[in-house]
């Protein structure tokens, strides 16, 4: 089968739909996060689900045939030693694949809440000028590590949210930036910073629309 690998994988939704996707066997997975790969491994018992930064990876030469990083590069120490570690692992003519949402465009799901937080603080780290955030910065990064036929790829994608409690929700669980800043608030600027956002949504109920920017290579197929 095609041997994948989930990089940054969070609680696994990349891992668990690599698992349902058939033909695509072992499926492994890393996140720095400690509880994020307890949590995986819950989740997909079948997944080798390790601790470990992408910039080090615990897996030898030519290990898998698909690495994928989603919405993980703009958070990476060192992205370009992570891309070389992927590469490292992946077999000759093996693809890679990594995407960022469009922060610098404003097309990001988390932008609305960046923009209401900056009424509030204008020197709040919104995410915008990472590695990634911005048209072909994927792509530069993949060529300039040593990948090959790459494509960059505009996706949308578009969020349903029920209400103004559905939206908020996860900004109250101290996961991420967005989640972090929230937890750098106290109970009168939270709320505030809630109606502020409430009031940028689209409606009560609705779908917001975003953008990632997504690049595909390969590593050079003859091999190293």
């Amino acid at each position: 089968g095609v041997r994948a690998l989930d990089v940054g994988a969070g609680p696994g939704a990349i891992a668990a739909a690599l698992t349902a996707t058939p033909g695509v066997t072992p499926v492994a997975a890393v996140d720095p996060s400690p509880s994020f790969v307890e949590a995986l491994r819950e989740r997909l018992p079948g997944c080798d689900a390790r601790v470990a930064d992408a910039e080090s990876l615990p897996f030898d030469d030519d290990a898998f045939d698909l690495v994928i990083a989603q919405l993980v590069v703009n958070f990476l120490r060192d992205p370009h030693a992570a891309i070389r570690e992927m590469a490292r692992i992946t077999r000759p003519g093996g693809v890679i694949a990594a995407s960022v949402w469009d922060f610098d465009g404003g097309r990001a799901p988390l932008s609305l809440f960046w923009h209401a937080a900056r009424e509030m603080d204008p020197t709040v780290d919104d995410e915008t000028g990472g590695v990634g955030t911005g048209r072909g910065q994927i792509a530069d990064l993949f060529r300039s590590n040593g990948l090959v036929e790459v494509v960059e790829h505009e996706l949308e994608v578009h969020v349903p949210y029920t209400g103004v409690d559905d939206w908020w929700g996860p900004y109250e669980l101290g996961v991420g930036p967005a989640g972090a800043f929230v937890a750098t608030l106290d109970a009168a600027a939270r709320a505030e910073l809630r109606v502020r956002c409430g009031a940028l949504l689209p409606g009560p109920s609705g779908v917001i629309d975003a953008v990632a920017w997504c690049a595909v290579g390969r590593t050079p197929r003859i091999a190293r």
